[in-house]
């Protein structure tokens, strides 16, 4: 049997993340992104729902953590816990009433049963299977329990479990992958309200997305093998599908999946190593989906303007650190200086003590050579120094002696005359400009140091040398 997608005259997305990490995963931010554009594209609404039913791997500050990842994004929600909504509350572990109220209705229409099976019979029976070479599987040994609500009123343990009818064809429609379809016998008689109350993903996913009108459920591709056993749940109680869309999981290069074990995978990472959240969305956009000008760089609102979830291919794209940083390469060289500045500040205020002087021409150095945010702070380090690293070669010593004797001599401070200067020392020692870099800097390279000479002026310049020698 197959039920028809509810058909409703607003798009509402959503995602469930649970608080169960450091923060939000990047890859949530990708289901997060296509959740986004799916509703503004629509003028619809977009919904954060916190999913905090897995009390023994819940964290602490987590769900904070989640939120504040979504607005530094600029994935602005409509509805959500810390902002409420017209369907609040908006985080499951304040439901608990309603899944309680679902599976009781559940079981009055047959489609689910109470189940006292002990951990000690439920081991046995999948080592049972397992050694029978059987996909472990529960054997519906409390289906027909006649006393069943009475063992419950008398307080015995229990968990709720689907009853999974036999020998039917389980049908839905994905609007990335076409019409999926499986045989009920496949399926595992799965539990859906936990002993504490708390309900499994499985009920808690359908009542939620059904009681907030959720009209498209887009998640990622781990969630296809679950969504017949949520067609059956919306079957039993009555309810329209919605439209279900499932993403490809992004993977590693080397094709597995996604995993902080070979990438960076929180998303608060990506903005304290100074990447810009427009240029994380626009190459998170680029996984599955092609802009149709074959675009590379564009904006959100471009992107929400142009996408159609039809349009996501469902092959699981590669994560490329390196093609990511380019693009923000990118998006930072595109900004003008002010804007760049400013970008600068709020990410390193420590280049507020820095005057507009020296801050404004630096902006021409430091837009072709950062790649990120945080490589302002390494490059422009002798503009905040008090005294240079120590010269611990007698030959450094002496290049800086007369680093400092020609430099004091120059009446015209500007670039070229101060290279012509530290050229000359250069060809009367035989040595590269790396070892001026070290002199000033204690690193082999930087930004052209020439210029940075000039914009740090002639007197801090040379008080820097000075006392270094």
């Amino acid at each position: 049997m197959q039920l028809l997608p509810i058909m409703q005259s607003m798009v509402r997305t959503r995602i469930p993340p649970s608080p169960t990490g450091e923060d939000l995963h990047i890859g949530n931010v990708y289901t997060a992104l296509m959740n986004f554009a799916q509703a503004r594209r629509h003028d619809g609404k977009f919904i954060i729902r916190i999913e905090d039913t897995d009390r023994t791997r819940f964290q602490e500050g987590s769900e904070e953590k989640i939120l504040s990842s979504l607005h530094g994004f600029g994935l602005n929600y409509d509805e959500g816990p810390d902002i409420g909504g017209p369907f609040a509350p908006y985080k499951q572990s304040e439901r608990l009433h309603l899944y309680k109220k679902y599976a009781e209705e559940l079981i009055e229409r047959g489609a689910a049963y109470y189940c006292f099976c002990t951990k000690e019979r439920l081991d046995a029976l999948r080592a049972e299977r397992i050694k029978a070479k059987q996909t472990p599987k529960y054997d519906k040994h409390c289906l027909s329990i006649p006393d069943a609500k009475e063992r419950v009123a008398k307080g015995e343990s229990f968990v709720v479990r689907l009853n999974v009818p036999a020998n039917q064809t389980i049908m839905f429609t994905d609007l990335i992958r076409g019409e999926i379809s499986i045989n009920s016998n496949d399926l595992d008689d799965q539990v859906l309200l936990k002993s504490d109350g708390y309900p499994t993903y499985h009920l808690g996913v359908v009542v939620d997305d059904h009681l907030m009108e959720i009209s498209h459920v887009i998640r990622a591709e781990e969630w296809i093998a679950s969504t017949p056993k949520h067609v059956l749940l919306y079957q039993a109680l009555g309810w329209e599908l919605p439209v279900f869309a499932h993403l490809p999981i992004i993977r590693n290069p080397d094709k597995s999946k996604l995993s902080k074990r070979k990438n960076p995978v929180w998303a608060s990472w990506y903005i304290k190593e100074g990447y810009l959240p427009e240029a994380v969305l626009n190459y998170l956009a680029l996984l599955g989906w092609s802009h149709p000008d074959e675009k590379e760089i564009f904006s959100l609102k471009e992107f929400i303007k142009l996408f159609d979830l039809k349009d996501i291919k469902p092959v699981g794209p590669v994560f490329d650190l390196v093609k990511l940083t380019w693009m923000n390469q990118q998006y930072l060289q595109s900004k003008t200086n002010a804007e760049l500045k400013k970008l600068i500040i709020d990410f390193y205020p420590k280049a507020k003590e820095l005057p507009e002087t020296t801050m404004n021409p630096l902006m021409d150095l430091v837009k072709t050579r950062m790649e990120t945010l945080k490589e302002f702070e390494p490059q422009t380090s002798i503009f905040f120094a008090s005294q240079l690293p120590a010269f611990t070669d007698p030959k450094e010593k002496e290049i800086a002696q007369e680093l400092y004797d020609v430099l004091i001599a120059l009446s015209d401070w500007n670039h070229d005359m101060i290279f012509a200067e530290m050229k000359k020392v250069m060809q009367a020692h035989k040595v590269r400009m790396s070892v001026f870099y070290k002199v000033l800097t204690g690193s082999e390279r930087g930004l052209p140091l020439p210029e940075v000479i000039e914009i740090l002026g002639k007197e801090k310049t040379l008080s820097l040398l000075k006392q270094a020698l």
